[in-house]
């Protein structure tokens, strides 16, 4: 055995481990925090598809009418487009927010609120149309979980146009503080978790019911 490999080591002056944690930073913390938050969220989510897939049997339209008659697939296709295009030029948002650009931030950010605007015009038209015809949620079962699967995300792009624009007042108030940053960051989750919904949203209440 080599003279190095036989040398004892002694725990008390050996650097194994950081002796002093330093905590995590605010801005870790909360992001960690928002993220749980999302994992509730996909559970209710999780819970309003699964009673969809339940209800959207033939026995619970209760003699109502059945998606494919209803179901208009240019407003469908309307909202995907308007809601994927805010996410990408929201993602610009972020790249003005590494160099710095607090006017490329407001920008992209107002441009991504007005898309997220036009999503829900959209979506008040399609609801709006299906109401006009007797398509409620008071006609079956299926209808009920139908209409509160899209007005649930329509609220949650409702709160996120509403936080565009709460950021883009506290931007041009503060700048990038730390609690501007974190808010951001949160925001960009909060946005791309609402169009990978949408995703589901569109496959399973608007697709399948187009083609059912």
């Amino acid at each position: 055995m080599s003279a190095s490999a036989a040398q004892k080591v002694d725990p008390a002056h050996a650097t194994l481990w950081a002796r002093h944690y330093p905590g995590h930073d605010m801005i870790g913390t909360r992001t960690f925090g928002f993220w749980l938050y999302m994992l509730t969220d996909a559970m209710v989510y999780a819970a309003l598809f699964a009673t969809l897939g339940v209800l959207s049997h033939v026995v619970n339209l209760a003699g109502g009418p059945s998606p494919s008659a209803f179901i208009n697939p240019v407003y469908a296709y309307g909202e995907t487009i308007t809601l994927f295009l805010s996410v990408l030029i929201y993602g610009y948002s972020m790249v003005a927010l590494k160099n710095g650009n607090r006017g490329g931030v407001i920008g992209s950010m107002f441009v991504a609120m007005l898309l997220g605007v036009i999503y829900l015009v959209i979506a008040g038209i399609d609801i709006g149309n299906m109401f006009a015809h007797g398509v409620t949620p008071q006609v079956s079962g299926f209808l009920s979980i139908f209409f509160t699967v899209i007005i649930y995300h329509a609220l949650h792009i409702l709160v996120g146009v509403v936080w565009m624009l709460v950021m883009m007042v506290q931007i041009a108030r503060e700048g990038f503080s730390a609690n501007v940053v974190y808010r951001l960051i949160n925001l960009r989750l909060f946005w791309h978790f609402q169009a990978v919904i949408w995703v589901f949203v569109f496959t399973f209440v608007y697709l399948q019911g187009m083609v059912a």
